[in-house]
């Protein structure tokens, strides 16, 4: 079992980014298994603030193997700008970035597609980030796509427009301006970039990499709550975010599966449309989103922020077999003197329930609170668990129990130094 897993439990943004960059010493390989640019991983470390979309997170440990995998949806553009951005850090990815020939791609009509969607459905939005995400799975289970493989093939022109056709075709249906000839442009010029990286065979690579006794470590986008199957449906991601994706986003067995790594913010955010049963709507919630700076990585939209949620907490760690729990951001309940937890809700009628059910998207559920002492305390430069103060370690003690599932690190800062280790056997 030299597979790991780290995955998001809530609806997305729990910082897998920098807790990713953390553990990746500890392996030789990251390899991520789904979602495209719609992901946005926060890493911080020397005073620089880095946001990766694509690219794993362990793109700045130079000994490290970083791969593309084929349930990821790749957008050539976007990743060019990427790769640009990394110059400034005298990193070489050509050399340790890898990218699945299965990996589909995101052309630019995928792009005005999402949009054109997104419009028609005017208030019934589901907060699309408009990357393309959606239309470009949408063609890989209709089996008309574009891989990456194909680039190097000397049909990939006919294929691509042969493929552009057919959007263009639903587009007249839509009221949208575009100039696909500008865009063509751009994308046709990050195609041949893409071709100067290694496009390989992934299932084989990581196989090989797994056989020779090696350490991967697959690496999650969004978050368990938007699954396509799991999640809020249908306020949800285009793939499945759960751990069952690493399987068949990599090409992996599950039984080469060891930990999984469940992250989840101390509070709960959620960007763009859907059910969020604990979303505050007065100062607490303006405070919490102020002081967690909680703005989209990606799209830069505020983030609808609430109490801790501990039904879709346990639902998450259920459908994942999670068997380790990170909890982040820890310092932005420092402002607060007292602390909710949800720990059920109350359904419309006044029945009560502690699971999170299929009608979260259409029952106007009440959470059901637990509330517990706040430490309001600053935790900057602390660097021990022990030296947390004991209304926090009462609050990671409380949900232990509740999860039945050990917090292995803290969180108390976005800088890969403000990580607190409460054990030693992560991997």
């Amino acid at each position: 079992m030299n597979v790991d897993l780290l995955l998001g439990l809530q609806w997305g943004d729990e910082g897998k980014g920098k807790i990713v960059d953390f553990l990746a010493p500890r392996y030789s390989m990251v390899a991520r298994f789904q979602g495209g640019p719609n992901a946005g991983h926060t890493l911080e470390f020397d005073g620089i603030k880095h946001v990766l979309h694509q690219i794993p997170s362990g793109i700045f440990r130079n000994d490290i193997k970083n791969v593309i995998g084929n349930g990821v949806v790749l957008d050539p553009v976007i990743f060019k700008k990427e790769i640009e951005a990394l110059a400034q850090f005298h990193l070489d990815p050509k050399k340790n970035l890898f990218i699945s020939k299965k990996t589909q791609l995101i052309v630019p009509t995928h792009r005005l597609l999402d949009a054109a969607y997104e419009k028609a459905k005017g208030e019934k939005k589901i907060g699309s980030t408009l990357k393309g995400i959606g239309p470009t799975y949408q063609d890989k289970i209709a089996r008309v796509g574009l891989r990456v493989g194909d680039i190097v093939s000397p049909h990939f022109k006919e294929k691509y427009h042969k493929l552009v056709e057919k959007h263009c075709a639903i587009l007249k249906n839509h009221t949208i301006d575009y100039e696909l000839e500008v865009l063509e442009q751009e994308f046709f010029q990050s195609i041949t970039f893409l071709k100067e990286f290694p496009l390989i065979e992934s299932e084989y690579f990581i196989n090989d990499h797994i056989n020779d006794g090696a350490k991967v470590l697959a690496e999650g986008a969004q978050g368990s709550l938007l699954d396509i199957d799991f999640g809020s449906y249908p306020f949800v991601t285009s793939s499945n975010t759960t751990s069952s994706g690493a399987c068949s986003g990599l090409g992996i067995a599950p039984n080469k599966i060891g930990e999984v790594y469940g992250i989840f913010k101390a509070y709960c955010t959620r960007v763009g449309s859907g059910p969020f049963p604990t979303e505050l709507f007065d100062t607490d919630g303006e405070r919490m989103q102020k002081e967690g700076h909680e703005f989209g990585a990606t799209t830069g939209r505020p983030r609808r922020c609430g109490w801790l949620d501990l039904p879709a907490l346990k639902y998450a760690i259920m459908i994942n077999g999670v068997t380790q729990l990170f909890m982040m951001k820890a310092d932005v309940l420092s402002i607060f003197d007292k602390i909710k937890i949800c720990t059920g809700y109350r359904r419309p009628g006044g029945k009560e329930m502690d699971i999170f059910p299929y009608e979260v998207v259409d029952d106007d559920l009440e959470p059901i609170y637990h509330e517990m002492d706040g430490w309001n305390v600053s935790l900057k430069g602390i660097s021990e668990y022990e030296l947390l103060p004991q209304a926090l370690k009462n609050y990671v003690t409380y949900l232990e129990e509740e999860l039945k599932v050990p917090i292995n690190i803290v969180s108390v800062g976005p800088d890969r130094k403000e990580t607190i280790w409460r054990s030693q056997v992560l991997a």
